[in-house]
């Protein structure tokens, strides 16, 4: 089992910045990716990051050049920082693990305003 745990979510006014964090703890294995995905209100969850155990990185295009997401020496936390924020951005985010598993967060949600 693995565990997650978000942190960093909130409201922030529009063109604001915003770090999320995930924990992961339990039997973490190597070769695993951790990503942050993202669910509006109406709309299906989409992958907004995803991270290797290598920090090779991927980003859907609208978060291009505003988010960064990034892992600490341990790899077991991932982070996103968001700048530039939209009103778009808007929706719960949440952390994934995968392995030959794939473990969830609870969410964490993410307002800003316009």
């Amino acid at each position: 089992q693995v565990q997650l745990v978000e942190s960093g979510g909130g409201l922030v006014q529009a063109g604001g910045s915003l770090r999320l964090s995930c924990a992961a703890s339990g039997s973490i294995f190597r070769g695993n990716s951790m990503g942050w995905y993202r669910q509006a209100p109406g709309k299906q969850r989409e992958l907004v990051a995803r991270i290797t155990d290598f920090r090779t990185t991927t980003y859907v295009d609208s978060v291009k050049g505003r988010f960064t997401i990034s892992t600490n020496n341990g790899k077991n936390t991932v982070y996103l920082q968001m700048n530039s924020l939209k009103a778009e951005d808007t929706g719960v985010y949440y952390c994934n693990y995968r392995d030959s598993r794939e473990y969830w967060g609870q969410g964490t949600q993410v307002t800003v305003s316009s």
